[in-house]
């Protein structure tokens, strides 16, 4: 059992019957009365997170959490099919615990994150950027690149995203996984 004391960000804890992680925290010791511990938790199966204060010294249950490489093979309505690239097993994992499934492709690499006790995954962490095809979009004018306006493009998992006017179809772009949102074009 681990006290307060012990917090740092990115720590994994069971509180309430769930598990979180520790976003952030700060030790308070007022003038009057006993020391706290102000935190901000996130939840890991919904991703709420939620302001919590601990009383200094409190026993927390610490969680192992296991971060594995993974290549994504294909999915099958809302299953997601993933190999281990360590030992080449293939596991399944819900829609839900990924953060951007429209911009996952055949063969990206992505690190899941395993409850070690229970072996259950519970989130999928991509890649800040991924770079993909645009498939399709209307064509660019010539003389529109000063402007800040977007149109929409398709890439080739399926996916639209807005684009300056000047990407075309065959162009690569570079997708932040985090917004869905462009970043650059990707030249080759």
């Amino acid at each position: 059992m681990a006290t307060t004391s012990d917090f740092r960000n990115g720590l994994v804890i069971e509180h309430n019957g769930e598990l979180w992680t520790i976003v952030e925290f700060q030790h308070v010791k007022p003038g009057k009365g006993s020391a706290f511990v102000r935190t901000k938790l996130k939840n890991l199966k919904t991703g709420r997170v939620l302001p919590y204060t601990f009383n200094s010294g409190v026993k927390i249950n610490v969680q192992r959490v296991e971060k594995r490489p993974f290549q994504f093979l294909y999915n099958e309505g809302d299953t997601y099919h993933f190999m281990n690239m360590e030992n080449y097993e293939q596991t399944f994992v819900d829609k839900s615990l990924i953060p951007a499934p429209e911009l996952l492709k055949e063969g990206q690499e992505v690190m899941i994150a395993y409850h070690a006790e229970t072996e259950t995954p519970l989130y999928v962490e991509m890649p800040a950027y991924v770079t993909l095809e645009v498939t399709y979009t209307e064509p660019g004018e010539r003389g529109n690149t000063a402007t800040n306006t977007f149109k929409d493009a398709t890439v080739e998992t399926g996916a639209t995203v807005k684009v300056p006017l000047f990407i075309n179809t065959g162009d690569k772009i570079k997708v932040d996984t985090r917004t869905g949102e462009y970043s650059e074009r990707v030249k080759e």
